[in-house]
């Protein structure tokens, strides 16, 4: 694939405080740690504190492995988790939900995103090693937002009444929608491949979280990448004193709507806002939020309540039972991973800058924040179909409307601005006033508002012209239309509606080959790829 790269503020579709934070924005500084640069990573890897238990997360990363067939664990796989024993290698991690079939395509653009900052960190820093992580939200429990995906425009959905941590939800009921997604993956070219992929995950593991787990590995394992379910006994225990202190004293709540609202004075839309208690309680289906009520901590929607003793004494027993909300979750990885840099879209970026000064309380490094690549996939017939009519990619980031106008006014052979007829009667009124004042001195606001329904009636004018000339060439701006729906279907960007499947029935594995080629994580460009 070709690549071409643009401003992340001439696609119109990232945040201001995005952009800002890339241009290193004073206003937006003590909100992070290191800048996301290379020189950002030396200073952060001068102070980083080695203060997760390895053995721990060895010992659970090799059991979880043991879930997926022994042939599936690749061997540069297998030779990243020996090196996370060691001090000094650390982990460049994205999460994400677990999306059916994985998703839109930013899922699997922030995995490439991690795996090539990795790349490059090692690259930089020989004497270290870097391992990228894929943290699966398994213990999330919004299922309605997973539990569908969009591909050649069609909306597939696992339709099932489910309750509880989704990386627990039983896969039995997806036959339906696997099959349709099979169905839409058609039989030619690398469709076979991914449908013994998705076959394989959805219908031999019971559970979503291992079955994401294989899907993932499936198209991932030949890069080393590292896949954690953090729903784990073994790993809430290392997190067990912050559960306690934060649930019983609230720190999140406090620090972070203190910062919420020095971000707010910076002009920053947040993103998210702390609870009181930012822990769920989690059984088997039940993943309800903790509550302070009546001297008691309760879980709402059940009967199940605690003292202030009775729950030291949970967690210290169970503590895999609490789960940490959008607001937490970050602490927990930080904690459990020897992690250096996180990677996300652009609302996690800001989200993220809403918890440093928790990090800061509970004395745990913050990572450096990296934007995730983002993209575009042209096919060669639109590319083609684009460049004949002579335009450039970047032009269709503008809205159809303009795209459409700006073309026509380019091309047409008449002339549809009426501006110069517009300045003649300009000159003719203004003659016509100096006549007419002569006579008498009042006529002069009648010429003007005459002068000025004149202009609005060129005005629409010029716009009938316009419309007329598009009717002459509505073949071409046909075309216009079609490149814009691929481009940006639903009138989003492409990357956050269609998933990688077509893609990759087309491409098979060159399509992961493709993006990592060409996405440059510290560069933070827009990647327009063209087949």
């Amino acid at each position: 694939m070709d690549a071409t790269y643009i401003d992340y503020a001439e696609t119109g579709s990232f945040s201001p405080t995005v952009v800002n934070y890339l241009k290193n924005d004073e206003s937006l500084k003590p909100f992070y740690g290191f800048r996301p640069d290379l020189d950002g990573f030396r200073q952060l890897l001068q102070h980083k504190k080695n203060t997760c238990k390895r053995s721990i997360l060895i010992e659970v990363l090799n059991a979880q492995y043991k879930k997926l067939p022994v042939k599936e664990v690749s061997d540069l796989t297998r030779t990243y988790l020996d090196l996370l024993n060691r001090e000094n290698t650390f982990t460049v991690t994205t999460g994400h939900q677990l999306n059916i079939f994985t998703g839109p395509l930013y899922f699997i653009f922030k995995i490439v995103t991690a795996i090539n900052l990795a790349k490059d960190l090692k690259i930089e820093f020989p004497d270290k090693n870097f391992v990228p992580v894929y943290w699966m939200a398994s213990e999330d429990h919004d299922f309605v937002e997973i539990n569908h995906t969009q591909i050649g425009g069609k909306k597939i959905a696992w339709n099932e009444e489910v309750s509880g941590a989704t990386g627990r939800v039983l896969t039995k009921g997806i036959r339906e929608a696997l099959n349709q997604y099979k169905g839409i993956l058609g039989i030619v070219e690398h469709a076979d491949e991914l449908s013994e992929f998705v076959e394989t995950a959805y219908a031999k593991f019971e559970k979503l979280a291992d079955a994401t787990r294989y899907l993932v590995n499936a198209l991932f394992a030949r890069f080393g990448l590292i896949i954690i379910d953090a729903d784990d006994p073994r790993l809430k225990k290392e997190f067990a004193p912050i559960i306690e202190s934060d649930i019983i004293n609230q720190n999140s709540f406090k620090n972070i709507s203190e910062t919420n609202e020095k971000l707010e004075k910076a002009g920053v839309h947040i993103q998210v806002n702390p609870r009181e208690i930012n822990f769920f309680y989690l059984l088997k289906e039940v993943r309800e939020r903790l509550v302070f009520e009546e001297h008691r901590y309760k879980v709402l929607n059940t009967a199940i309540s605690f003292s202030e003793e009775e729950l030291k004494t949970e967690i210290a027993d169970f503590p895999e039972r609490f789960s940490p909300n959008v607001v937490m979750r970050p602490l927990y990885q930080e904690v459990i991973l020897p992690n250096i840099a996180y990677i996300g879209g652009g609302a996690e970026v800001v989200y993220w800058m809403e918890l440093k000064s928790n990090f800061d309380f509970y004395k745990v490094d913050f990572p450096i924040l990296i934007l995730r690549n983002s993209g575009l996939i042209v096919s060669k017939r639109s590319a083609e179909k684009a460049a004949n009519m002579g335009l450039t990619l970047t032009d269709f980031f503008q809205t159809t409307n303009i795209l459409k106008n700006d073309w026509i006014q380019v091309n047409s052979q008449n002339q549809l601005q009426l501006s110069g007829f517009q300045q003649e009667l300009n000159a003719v009124f203004s003659r016509l006033k100096l006549h007419n004042i002569k006579i008498d001195p009042t006529l002069g606001p009648s010429t003007e508002a005459i002068q000025k329904r004149l202009e609005h009636a060129v005005f629409n004018l010029e716009k009938k012209l316009l419309k007329a000339e598009k009717r002459n060439y509505q073949v071409r701006l046909n075309q216009i239309d079609q490149i814009k729906a691929e481009l940006f279907p639903g009138g989003n960007l492409q990357e956050r509606n269609e998933n990688f499947g077509l893609f990759y029935v087309k491409l098979g594995s060159k399509l992961i080959d493709g993006l990592i080629a060409n996405f440059k994580p510290l560069d933070f460009k827009f990647t327009i790829l063209t087949e």
